[in-house]
């Protein structure tokens, strides 16, 4: 499991030392939890990290999305299923 380090900064920070707080998450591969007025505000991460992120979550939501079709008994043999690609494949090349 991937953590990620989290510090809290206050919002005068981000207008004051923004590029410290860039260099923070890219370098330091950190989310900054900007504050205002003591309470949680915001989050700062590196875009690779956003990136990273989104990923996961994505692939997560598609294994999900999986596993209710087999609770749901929405699933085919496999031989069907590499048929229907080859039969979709074949057409491809034919349009081309």
């Amino acid at each position: 499991m991937i953590t990620l380090q989290e510090t809290i900064r206050p919002s005068a920070d981000l207008r004051n030392h923004y590029n410290d707080i860039s260099k923070q998450c890219r370098e330091g591969k950190e989310a900054v939890i900007i504050t205002v007025d003591g309470r949680g505000d915001t989050v700062s991460i590196s875009y690779e990290e956003y990136k990273n992120m989104k990923a996961r979550i994505e692939l997560l939501e598609i294994l999900a999305e999986a596993e209710d079709d087999v609770k749901n008994g929405r699933t085919a043999p496999i031989s069907e299923t590499f048929a229907d690609l080859r039969a979709i494949l074949r057409e491809d090349k034919v349009e081309i």
